[in-house]
């Protein structure tokens, strides 16, 4: 499975078998799916990284231990970003956009539980205005997973529309966040101009073959599976929406919640990968 990573990582070796070893094993166009598969759960190592240990503390946390489940959290999710970093599975310049998307997703954070959106039930030492500091890295895994599946599918996006009408979009759906408890909410309007300024958008990636899909839809898939991976929370406990029992779906109303933080979250790891968004329209 070649991953297309600058630097190239420890792993690279290993990756590089993989792949050769399912492309001799599997006729093409089931190959080319499969590493479809490992390259996305590869992208998204991080983010599955804290879902597992979610689920795990969960599964085996005492409330008599010494260490509360969120500071445990908290103190995995900083030893699994140094790891990326010394591993190079992360470059320094994405970890710095990463902190970013970070910082803006921990701020949301505190305005939401404030406002009684959702909450976290469990005590902790490391934790802020009510909100676990782990939960930052939650909004960091999702930064982290499109910089990474940007490097390891070599991907493009064109034709892109004006850089600042991109930007101008994601402050505005940022915005709506928070100004929808005071004024009317937009999201409708946003939802709009996401067709509208990346409706043309291709998502150009590469499998062996360069393959591209509208970029919208690949938005709301990587939207549904965040979804998927909410409920995972929410049935732990680890967090709860305001009326919601864990054994309740979460609302498919955040589907597009994440399907418009999706864009932020792009605009923001796009000031690091601004060469693989290209005004022109791209050929195979």
């Amino acid at each position: 499975m070649t991953l297309h990573t600058r630097p190239s990582p420890p792993t690279a070796r290993i990756e590089r078998w993989l792949g050769d070893a399912v492309r001799a094993r599997l006729p093409h166009g089931l190959a080319e799916f499969v590493l479809f598969g490992l390259k996305q759960g590869w992208a998204c190592l991080f983010g599955a990284l804290m879902l597992g240990a979610i689920i795990a503390s969960k599964a085996i946390w005492q409330p008599d231990w010494p260490v509360a489940r969120y500071d445990a959290l908290f103190a995995f999710a900083l030893i699994t970003q140094a790891a990326f970093l010394w591993l190079r599975l992360e470059t320094w310049a994405e970890a710095r956009v990463i902190l970013l998307f970070h910082f803006t997703g921990t701020v949301m954070e505190w305005f939401k539980v404030d406002a009684g959106s959702w909450g976290y039930p469990e005590a902790g030492l490391f934790k802020l205005f009510g909100v676990p500091l782990f939960s930052g890295f939650m909004y960091a895994s999702v930064g982290s997973y499109i910089a990474r599946v940007i490097r390891i599918f070599d991907m493009r996006f064109a034709p892109y529309p004006p850089y600042w009408l991109s930007v101008a979009l994601a402050l505005a759906i940022y915005t709506n966040f928070f100004a929808h408890h005071f004024l009317p909410d937009i999201r409708l309007a946003l939802f709009a101009a996401t067709l509208l300024l990346f409706g043309r958008t291709r998502v150009w990636f590469t499998v062996g073959h360069r393959y591209w899909m509208p970029m919208p839809l690949a938005a709301f898939l990587a939207s549904l599976f965040l979804w998927l991976a909410e409920n995972i929370g929410t049935a732990t406990g680890t967090w709860l929406y305001s009326g919601q029992r864990p054994e309740h779906l979460v609302s498919f109303a955040k589907l597009g919640s994440w399907y418009l933080l999706l864009y932020v979250s792009f605009v923001t790891v796009s000031l690091v990968s601004r060469a693989a968004i290209s005004r022109a329209p791209l050929q195979k």
